[in-house]
């Protein structure tokens, strides 16, 4: 296969983001890999979205799918069976990429165990301005080669900055729909067992922050699909995750759980801070949660 002619289609998956749509389909159709078609899949929005994807549609690259709100598995589903190209991307309707993202990823694939490929995000603000920052968490830079362990204990791929190799879906799946939030963790998991993970490591992908629609909002609904989805993963794949691993994931989940209740509920917090000790005792980051708890607590009673 010739990389460089790779045909890539181009998921973009919208619920209610009209003024958004055309940046991300733009920076799809603008790459400098010329060999890309965009999928656009409404999920039943009540704003401007038909209208504006009328528009861009006056592009033939661009396909249309208009369906009735089924959740944004579903609609990522509908892309992926329209899609056309040997590689399926994904493109939030509020990001954007960088217009070399395709060329510098693609080349990746050459190694044919490698069934995805990612990239580093930049944040921008709601109204586009780019914000200067990299997650210092160690368990969110990215890996290549096999990732399952370092997967299972957090998410470090930026889902609009993925290629799939089509392979990957016949093998394990597309999206599961019964689940609501964390859909491409959950995907990334399964093809881990299966293929190699690669990157490009450079920010090729504009990821917007602080607008109301996203669903990153709803972060105590995030915890619970978070245990469902290690549950049913440890499921599928007995062994996949060995005993130390899965005590350092455990410890990461709730030492961020910790973190998040600091500020909301003190009780809960240090609640949290201790099922992360009692899941890996020889930590650091939970014991100083917990001193800081004690402190606020008795600064709080004066």
């Amino acid at each position: 296969m010739n990389l460089s002619e790779s045909h890539v289609s181009v998921v973009v998956s919208c619920y209610n983001y009209a003024h958004f749509l055309p940046g991300a389909v733009e920076s799809a159709l603008g790459q400098t890999h010329r060999a890309v078609d965009v999928v656009i899949v409404d999920d039943g929005s009540t704003d401007e979205t038909p209208a504006v994807a009328a528009r861009l549609c006056a592009d033939p690259r661009v396909t249309y799918v208009r369906q009735e709100n089924a959740g944004q598995a579903s609609a990522k589903n509908t892309g992926i069976q329209r899609a056309r190209g040997a590689f399926v991307a994904f493109l939030d309707a509020d990001d954007r990429w960088r217009e070399d993202k395709l060329a510098l990823q693609l080349p990746l694939f050459a190694d044919a165990q490698v069934g995805v490929v990612f990239s580093r995000m930049r944040p921008m603000s709601a109204e586009g301005t780019p914000l200067a920052a990299r997650d210092s968490d160690p368990a969110r830079q990215p890996r290549r080669g096999k990732v399952t362990e370092a997967l299972f204990i957090d998410n470090f791929i930026p889902f609009s900055s993925t290629i799939v190799r089509r392979e990957v879906f016949e093998r394990v799946g597309v999206m599961d729909t019964a689940l609501s939030m964390g859909i491409d963790w959950d995907l990334w998991l399964r093809a881990s067992v299966a293929f190699n993970f690669d990157f490009v490591d450079e920010e090729l992908i504009d990821y917007r922050v602080g607008h109301s629609g996203q669903m990153s909002h709803r972060q105590e609904e995030r915890h619970g699909w978070a245990e469902s989805i290690m549950a049913k993963f440890l499921a599928a794949h007995p062994g996949a995750i060995p005993a130390a691993a899965l005590n350092r994931a455990w410890a990461h989940t709730f030492n961020n759980r910790g973190y998040y209740y600091r500020s909301r509920d003190l009780s809960r917090s240090t609640g949290y801070y201790l099922r992360s000790i009692r899941s890996r005792p020889f930590q650091t980051g939970a014991f100083r949660g917990l001193v800081g708890n004690l402190l606020s607590g008795l600064l709080g009673a004066k």
